[in-house]
């Protein structure tokens, strides 16, 4: 078996111990024998994989993305987790996200003089930089998806 099909197997297989082998076979309508051939280093299962749609149903009941982050970092992406699990979906257009993008700037500004304070960042300060960096970036992202939909 090549080194991608094993590790996809090993984070297939993380998947389903994430949401738990009864709750994954009725998430997704397979039995535990066919989940289990799915991460099987057996070689008579090297070549059986998860369907994609069975990864996504079990994704979104897992605590993490494993086989998407697994894919990602196969070819070099990053991702970054968004734990904002917000109550409604705001759809407030590109004027909600400038004033979204402003209070996000100030924050990391308030953050960045604190944390320059001392004259010194620390390994802290600086992940709650990084931090603040990240979630500009989300308010950026949904900047852009509204400015496209307005201009379609």
């Amino acid at each position: 078996m090549s080194k991608i099909g094993s590790y996809l197997k090993k984070h297939t297989e993380a998947l389903v111990k994430d949401v738990g082998i009864e709750p994954a076979c009725e998430l997704t309508g397979k039995s535990k024998a066919t989940l289990g051939r799915y991460y099987s280093d057996h070689d008579e299962h090297s070549d059986r994989f998860m369907p994609i749609d069975a990864v996504a149903a079990l994704e979104e009941a897992s605590s993490y993305p494993h086989v998407t982050s697994a894919l990602a970092e196969l070819k070099g992406i990053n991702l970054s987790y968004d734990e904002s699990r917000r109550n409604t979906d705001e759809k407030g257009g590109v004027n909600s996200d400038v004033i979204a993008l402003s209070q996000r700037f100030a924050m990391l500004m308030a953050e960045y003089q604190q944390s320059i304070d001392d004259g010194v960042i620390t390994v802290n300060e600086a992940k709650r930089l990084l931090k603040e960096t990240t979630m500009l970036q989300q308010v950026l992202i949904e900047m852009k998806l509204h400015l496209e939909e307005e201009s379609v």
